[in-house]
C-alpha cells in the first residue's frame, strides 16, 4: 500500500494542525457560535461566512500572520485555533499567539498538545525565537495553558488592548526557543 501524505503540518497522539482556508468557514463560524458563552468575554473569533472570509483572508495572505487549525486526528472536526500574530522578522524573529478551543473540545488537553506542535513549527521551519501570549488577568484557562506549555510571566500591561468596548489589562508572559529545548 503507498504511502499518503498527512495533510497536517505536525501531529500530536490526539490532534494535528494545518493551515486555515477559505472552505473551513462553515465549520469555523459554527463551532464559533456554539461556543460564544465560553470564549466571551475572552476571545470574538468570526460567527458570520463574511467575517469568517476576512479573518481567513488576513491569516492567509499577510506574512506577518500565521494561522493553524487544531484537528482532533479522530474525526478531523476542527476543536480550536492557533495563530501567530505580528510576526517580525530580522534581529527580533517573535511572533504574538492567540488561541482558543471550541466548546465540544474543550478541558480536553487538546489545545495543550496543539500549543506544543505550533511551538515547534514556530521555532523549527518559521525561525522563529520568541513567542509571547498577551492573557487578561481573569483568563484563568488560557494563564494555565501558557504556564503548563512553559511561558512565563514577564509582567503585567494596565489597559493594554482594547476588546469588547474597554482597554484591557493583560499578563505578558513569553517563551524562547532556548527555553524550549530545555525543557
Amino acid at each position: 500500500m503507498p504511502h499518503t501524505a498527512s495533510r497536517y503540518l505536525a501531529e500530536g497522539p490526539r490532534v494535528g494542525i494545518r493551515h486555515f482556508t477559505h472552505e473551513d468557514g462553515p465549520e469555523f463560524t459554527a463551532r464559533a457560535r456554539e461556543s460564544k458563552d465560553l470564549h466571551h468575554p475572552w476571545l470574538f473569533p468570526p460567527l458570520t461566512a463574511d467575517a469568517y472570509t476576512a479573518y481567513a483572508g488576513r491569516l492567509i495572505e499577510d506574512p506577518s500572520k500565521a494561522g493553524f487549525l487544531v484537528c482532533t486526528l479522530e474525526d478531523g472536526a476542527v476543536a480550536g485555533f492557533v495563530n501567530i500574530n505580528n510576526i517580525v522578522e530580522g534581529g527580533f524573529q517573535c511572533g504574538a499567539l492567540g488561541y482558543g478551543a471550541f466548546a465540544h473540545a474543550a478541558g480536553r488537553g487538546l489545545m495543550r498538545e496543539a500549543l506544543d506542535l505550533v511551538m515547534d513549527h514556530a521555532f523549527g521551519p518559521m525561525r522563529l525565537h520568541r513567542l509571547e501570549i498577551n492573557a487578561q488577568p481573569g483568563n484563568v484557562a488560557s494563564i494555565a495553558l501558557a504556564r503548563g506549555c512553559g511561558f512565563r510571566k514577564e509582567g503585567f500591561s494596565p489597559k493594554m488592548i482594547y476588546m469588547d468596548g474597554a482597554w484591557r489589562d493583560h499578563e505578558r508572559w513569553a517563551i524562547t526557543v532556548e527555553m524550549r529545548t530545555c525543557s
